[in-house]
């Protein structure tokens, strides 16, 4: 079934009993009742104790395609039973989806089962701030901060690894007028290093200019959306891929942490 209205709420406080396993989704429904953002669809496989959560963007053209469709389940033989017979997702079409890892040989059965191919994009660490007051104190005297706008999707759609032509302008473009960003200005005001928030209110897409690195651009990102994410009472936390380690470093040394180790997102 379809959640709707304060369905919608019920279910957000719901995944908090499941967190951090749940946080994705969380996140999801955290920035979704309360941002306007692009339509998203969220199916459940029973109300109001659910096993089965999808939060499902609306598809109106090819670029949406790339927007994650995002997936919780507390039991996965009923995972299986819904992505093999429902509806929910369309296996005729290119899909994006984001689920706990210990779930991926599920999804790539059943898209095998359809004559469907796949391939895994990521796999990556998930990191919490779960106390801001430990963030450490970053000094930027100097540095000129601001956020970002749609003017700027070409310019973080040419830099983000993950974009391929223009497959992903349409989900940036969503990200940067509906969700928080932060960028540092150069002296003709033009974004060198930035920060995004995903739909599922995790900070990323961090990236700075080749010819301004070292500066310590991205500390200073991090803090400023950390905080500023905090205050609006929004989940703090990340992805970060596995290969990373320079990423990973950054973010364990502001203080996030993996409450659970051997958790995966991919």
């Amino acid at each position: 079934m379809e959640l709707t209205g304060e369905q919608l709420n019920m279910a957000e406080t719901q995944l908090k009993i499941y967190l951090p396993r749940s946080q994705q989704v969380y996140g999801y429904l955290v920035l979704r009742n309360r941002v306007r953002s692009d339509p998203v669809r969220v199916f459940v496989d029973r109300w109001p104790e659910f096993n089965v959560i999808v939060c499902k963007p609306q598809y109106e053209q090819k670029e949406d395609l790339f927007k994650d469709i995002l997936v919780f389940a507390i039991d996965q033989a009923i995972l299986e039973d819904i992505i093999t017979k429902s509806n929910v997702l369309d296996w005729t079409q290119f899909i994006c989806i984001g689920i706990n890892l210990r779930y991926m040989e599920i999804f790539k059965a059943v898209a095998s089962e359809k004559g469907m191919s796949s391939s895994q994009l990521a796999v990556c660490h998930m990191m919490i701030l779960k106390d801001v007051s430990n963030l450490p104190s970053i000094d930027s005297p100097g540095i000129s901060l601001s956020s970002l706008d749609e003017s700027h999707v070409g310019l973080v759609n040419q830099m983000w690894k993950f974009a391929k032509n223009k497959e992903a302008v349409r989900m940036i473009r969503n990200m940067l007028a509906n969700f928080p960003s932060c960028c540092v200005l150069d002296a003709e005001g033009k974004p060198v290093s930035w920060i995004l928030t995903y739909a599922s209110c995790a900070m990323g897409m961090l990236y700075t200019l080749p010819e301004h690195r070292g500066k310590g651009y991205a500390k200073v990102l991090i803090s400023t959306m950390t905080k500023r994410l905090h205050a609006q009472g929004y989940p703090v936390y990340c992805f970060i891929e596995e290969e990373n380690e320079t990423s990973y470093k950054l973010f364990k040394n502001l203080g996030f942490t993996q409450e659970d180790p051997s958790h995966r997102e991919a």
